[in-house]
């Protein structure tokens, strides 16, 4: 028995029996990155209205306006600093990384998107161009004219999908600093500064929105 002839024959059944898989893939992030965008750019134009609304210095103690991850949190800062508790100063500090670590989850998602969408489309050209090229030894045009065009929608989708996720995560990471930053700027103003607790008092307790990303 010839082993290298075994070998090919192996690797060019695993090959070939990937090529499903790897469309149903792109497929489901196609769906997933366009649910993504819909999500992105409602958020996009809920920030530019608060941005306009937004008080300024002398009235900017209530967060009422910052986004709902930063309104989240001022409610459980809120109900933390009212509680009558040890080690409330550690307890302030822990909250505020789990808010903020809170915010990593859609980015990671979106990343991952960057990298897998384009490889899934460099494995969705690769494959078909290997079944193509048998079908062209065999003198079937039909068979080869179908790969090709299997072989090149999935490279222009993968990088379309990579593209768009690239974007979106570039504008979401600097949501997310800015919503870093505003919790800072609550923890800062509501631990010392007794007015502006009770000011905050009056917002109600929101729980963070699941952002489909």
């Amino acid at each position: 028995m010839n082993l290298g002839a075994v070998l090919k024959s192996f690797i060019y059944v695993v090959s070939s029996s990937l090529l499903y898989p790897v469309l149903a893939l792109l497929v489901l992030l196609t769906l997933y990155m366009l649910t993504c965008a819909g999500s992105f750019l409602a958020e996009g134009l809920d920030r530019a209205r608060r941005r306009r609304t937004r008080p300024g210095p002398q009235g900017g103690t209530s967060f009422a306006e910052e986004s709902p991850a930063v309104r989240a949190y001022v409610s459980r800062l809120r109900e933390l600093l009212q509680a009558e508790e040890d080690l409330r100063e550690v307890r302030v500090e822990s909250l505020l990384q789990d808010h903020i670590l809170s915010l990593r989850p859609s980015l990671d998602r979106v990343r991952l998107v960057i990298r897998v969408g384009p490889s899934l489309g460099l494995m969705g050209t690769l494959i078909p161009m290997g079944t193509g090229l048998a079908a062209l030894g065999q003198g079937d045009m039909a068979r080869l004219s179908t790969d090709l065009v299997i072989a090149f929608t999935t490279t222009v989708v993968g990088l379309a999908q990579g593209t768009l996720a690239y974007c979106i995560y570039t504008v979401r990471a600097r949501w997310a600093e800015e919503d870093a930053k505003e919790m800072e700027l609550a923890t800062e103003i509501l631990t010392h500064s007794p007015g502006a607790r009770e000011e905050a008092d009056a917002l109600p307790v929101e729980k963070p929105k699941a952002v489909s990303v």
